[in-house]
């Protein structure tokens, strides 16, 4: 039992409790941000569009949950090739008080052949950037392991904080196939940048498949809020609930 407790409580703690539907409301936002914190813990961030980041700061600092990070998306969901566009939202982001960006790759335009321009693309957001950069790579977009390794490989080496599976708009979400190629190439560049899994977790079972695979491949003592994210709202209600089930 005390295991899966602590299992909870670590993923909780590693948790994006996000909401990108485009139609939120302010009682929404507020919802949101009041399951933030509870009893297996604080998760680590919040993750709503650009407008709802003062109510949400507001809301966290009534709760006491201040240590919580603010997160938006930028280039979200289409991941255009628009540099001057994504600094433009990364600026007026971090001016509503964002302290982390989610960052959609431009995948399309990678596919394409476009290498250098994406890369050129990724130079001017990561100088905008002056938070952690999180880069949505879409995988299920990029399709095979070689086209998920180089992008992995361009994002990282482009200066990226993290890099993340999916945006959760497209066919296919995250994969544990998918993860193990981009947590290979965190390996290979040092370990140093982080790993967010998201798209299509719902349950605990589906998110102790990627921590566990973290561990494979970077070891334990690697896990933290600093390295590994899950991007999903569903998700904290399943925890909760095996928490539940696990303390009667």
């Amino acid at each position: 039992m005390q295991d899966m407790l602590d299992r909870s409580r670590q993923i909780v703690s590693l948790l994006d409790l996000t909401s990108l539907t485009g139609v939120e409301t302010d009682a929404a936002i507020k919802a949101l941000c009041a399951r933030a914190s509870g009893p297996c813990g604080q998760v680590a961030a919040i993750c709503v569009f650009a407008r709802h980041l003062p109510l949400a700061k507001s809301c966290l600092a009534r709760l006491g949950a201040e240590r919580v990070e603010l997160a938006t998306v930028v280039n979200f969901p289409e991941g255009e090739l628009d540099p001057l566009g994504s600094v433009r939202e990364i600026e007026a982001a971090l001016a509503l008080g964002a302290t982390e960006v989610d960052l959609v790759f431009p995948y399309r335009a990678f596919l394409g052949g476009f290498e250098e321009r994406v890369g050129a693309y990724l130079d001017a957001c990561r100088r905008a950037c002056s938070v952690l950069l999180k880069i949505i790579l879409e995988t299920g977009e990029l399709g095979t392991r070689e086209a998920i390794r180089a992008a992995s490989l361009l994002a990282v080496d482009r200066g990226a904080d993290f890099l993340k599976t999916s945006t959760g708009k497209s066919a296919v979400h995250a994969t544990p196939e998918a993860a193990r190629t981009m947590l290979e190439v965190i390996a290979e560049r040092g370990g140093t940048v982080g790993f967010k899994a998201s798209g299509g977790l719902r349950t605990m079972d589906d998110a102790l498949v990627y921590l566990r695979l973290a561990e494979e491949i970077m070891g334990r003592d690697w896990i933290s809020p600093r390295t590994l994210r899950f991007g999903a709202s569903s998700l904290l209600d399943d925890v909760l609930a095996r928490a539940g089930a696990e303390r009667r």
